[in-house]
């Protein structure tokens, strides 16, 4: 396999093309709150500079977030003051009603994105290292620093520009982890373009639904991706898709490999316009709530939903986390290996590191390419700090020998990260404590493309505070948790489940689903008024601490007991032939529910699955209690997983049921599994029917 190279014509590009494609201020005296205010809808004068950094950065953790919560303006105020450059200050916080959907933060600001995470960089450290492309093939990675990151963006931006591409527009982004990816998302917000990246792996149908529902006006793209080893047709895809996408004007094309694709006459070379754009191109400035991006996520039912994140909040708040969830220090190099297509890719491999000028790595493979050492190989060659990757991931790597882990130098590791599920005990001790040598603080973070950002997490925390395994425990500033019970009524005390909501705005959520306000209102502020309603369950521990127990949906009724799959399938995970498990609700005449387990096993123990399958029954028997023991157990090869690495659960539901209509199965990895799984559930059914009739 070989890449091409043959853009690069001069050194003048400051290898802008990137050979293939390519803090600051904040005494909160000022501040004064106009007795007119109601509960969330506060207002206030424009902080003086400096207190965040002079004063609000000596405070306690607890202190910290008691006046996050407390005094919400002041403390976010401060940090939108200190923390971003502004064009234009903004003279109100915030103006939010959650029972409306209404969510505004520093009204009356301007600033631009793509100048809080190049520019003010630049300016005081061009030579930094900005991006490490940890590309397909191990060692082979490129480094870009910020001035040639800054740049390729603006040549980027020049030529959106060039092609009519305005403050407004829509632009899809269907391309593989890259420098040129992220130059492609800064040089949308540079201009004030609203971007929307689509992962590169879906269908081409996937792909023009998308398209189709945020009009999008011109679409990123490359010739092919390079994943594990594989070629991936990107712009055949593209074709495909635009069939039906009358929207689109212009297809930028950029050459990832060697090979040439057809080009169309809306086909626009990209490497060859962008070397004859200027290196210069002047920021917008945007108000604090224009559109920065959308982001879709699949439902159950109905089309896939654009969740709409604005500017300066958004930005804010990843910056914020990113640098106390996981100790970011200046010079750490931060290795988060989701892929740019999901809301973690664009919060905490993009905005969030670049708005801190840190290092950050573009993961462009899988975990197991060219061997299951792949992740920690890279650990010891680019000497990342800090690790954030997803528990399915883990417990794919668990299946195999620890010699994968040891045989590499991870003693630059400082602080580990878990996302996109709750964390199962087995893949938290071996994540902890074989990559990490239990000497690296694991943070199992929870939140979701909707918060925009971490919003429970162990850190930060007063020096020494515990960390518990498998447990996201403590809420981040500004985040006021609210559990739920049955009735709507909210429950106070602790060693208590119920709903998780959010009482209180954050200026990381979402704003809206495009298209449909009344959806976004129906969904996430109806079931539970005055509160933001995540979907999620938890539980608050005797500490005060939370752990997260699953998805609403996923709680089963047995008998008038509440159980959470998550806690099923945690007991288990943890039978060391059970690499993966997934639990959901089946219908019963008597009990209401019972679970209907769906378990992966390890080789050597599929051909006679018969004791272990006992010994699970056992384990969950003594783990949680008897009548908390699935019904039946399904032995799978594999999970549907979407290309994040959840698990599909609600399509293992339909497929339970014997539901053949199987909703939007277009985020699935590889949707030939769930045609697996059913073939395997009507075995199981037919012979589970047989065995009946025998007795």
């Amino acid at each position: 396999m070989t890449v091409s190279h043959s853009c690069l014509r001069t050194r003048t590009l400051s290898r802008v093309l990137f050979q293939t494609f390519f803090s600051r201020r904040g005494s909160l005296a000022a501040f004064k709150i106009r007795t007119d205010t109601v509960p969330q809808r506060c207002l206030t004068t424009l902080p003086s500079p400096g207190y965040w950094n002079s004063e609000l950065s000596r405070l306690s953790h607890g202190d910290l977030y008691r006046l996050s919560v407390t005094e919400p303006d002041r403390f976010w105020g401060a940090a939108a003051t200190d923390k971003l450059r502004w064009m234009e200050p903004f003279h109100r916080v915030r103006d939010c009603e959650l029972s409306s959907g209404k969510i505004s933060w520093f009204q009356g600001g301007k600033l631009n994105v793509s100048v809080n995470c190049l520019d003010v960089h630049v300016e005081k450290h061009p030579d930094r290292v900005a991006l490490i492309w940890e590309k397909d093939e191990p060692g082979t990675e490129e480094k870009v620093t910020y001035r040639e990151l800054l740049e390729t963006t603006c040549r980027l931006a020049n030529t959106l520009k060039s092609h009519g591409i305005k403050k407004g527009d829509t632009v899809a982004i269907y391309m593989p982890v890259s420098p040129l990816a992220v130059a492609a998302l800064l040089a949308c917000a540079r201009i004030g373009a609203v971007h929307t990246v689509v992962f590169a792996g879906f269908s081409s149908e996937a792909l023009a639904g998308r398209i189709q529902d945020a009009k999008c006006k011109a679409v990123i793209t490359c010739n092919e991706g390079v994943r594990g080893g594989r070629l991936i047709p990107l712009k055949a895809t593209v074709d495909a898709a635009l069939k039906s996408c009358p929207t689109v004007r212009h297809v930028f094309v950029s050459q990832r490999t060697e090979k040439q694709c057809m080009m169309g006459e809306m086909d626009v070379p990209l490497e060859e316009v962008m070397c004859r754009q200027s290196a210069v191109c002047a920021a917008e400035p945007l108000d604090s709530e224009d559109l920065l991006f959308l982001l879709y996520t699949s439902g159950s039912t109905g089309k896939p939903k654009g969740i709409v994140h604005t500017q300066a909040g958004y930005l804010l708040y990843t910056s914020l986390t990113h640098q106390y969830v996981f100790d970011y220090r200046d010079g750490d190099v931060f290795g988060c290996v989701a892929d740019i297509g999901w809301i973690t890719g664009h919060s905490y491999v993009v905005y969030g590191p670049l708005c801190n000028g840190a290092t950050t790595v573009l993961f462009e493979s899988t975990p197991v390419y060219p061997n299951p050492g792949r992740y920690w190989e890279m650990v010891e060659r680019l000497r990342i700090n800090q690790f954030y990757g997803a528990p399915t991931a883990l417990r794919l790597l668990l299946k195999y020998d620890e010699q994968w882990v040891k045989k590499y130098d991870r003693s630059s590791l400082q602080t580990l990260g878990s996302v996109g599920e709750p964390i199962n005990h087995e893949a938290w001790h071996w994540f902890h404590s074989v990559v990490g040598e239990g000497r690296c603080p694991l943070v199992d973070t929870w939140w979701q493309t909707e918060t925009g950002g971490i919003c429970i997490a162990p850190r930060p925390a007063e020096e020494g505070a515990p960390i518990y395994p498998t447990m996201a425990m403590r809420p981040f500033f500004g985040i006021q948790v609210a559990l739920m019970g049955e009735k709507g009524e909210r429950l106070n005390a602790n060693s208590v489940s119920g709903a998780l909501c959010i009482s209180q705005p954050w200026p990381g959520m979402a704003r809206s689903i495009y298209g449909d306000h009344q959806r976004f209102v129906n969904t996430y502020f109806k079931p539970y008024p005055g509160c933001y309603f995540t979907g999620d369950g938890a539980y608050r521990s005797e500490d005060g601490y939370y752990q997260i127990t699953g998805r609403m949906d996923d709680v089963i009724n047995v008998s008038g007991h509440r159980l959470g799959t998550a806690e099923i399938e945690d007991a288990l995970d943890e039978h060391p032939a059970v690499p993966e498990t997934a639990v959901v609700g089946f219908p019963h005449e008597i009990k209401g529910e019972v679970p209907f387990a769906f378990v992966v096993l390890k080789d050597g123990f599929i051909d006679s699955p018969t004791a272990v399958l006992q010994e699970l029954k056992d384990l969950v028997a003594t783990k949680i209690a008897k009548y908390a023991v699935p019904e039946h157990f399904l032995v799978v090869k594999r999970l549907p997983k979407t290309r994040s690495g959840k698990i599909m659960r609600r399509i293992l539901r339909k497929v339970a049921t014997g539901t053949r209509d199987l909703g939007d199965v277009s985020t699935l990895d590889d949707p030939t599994v769930v045609k697996e799984i059913i073939k395997a559930h009507e075995q199981y059914m037919k012979s589970s029917k047989e065995h009946l009739k025998s007795i």
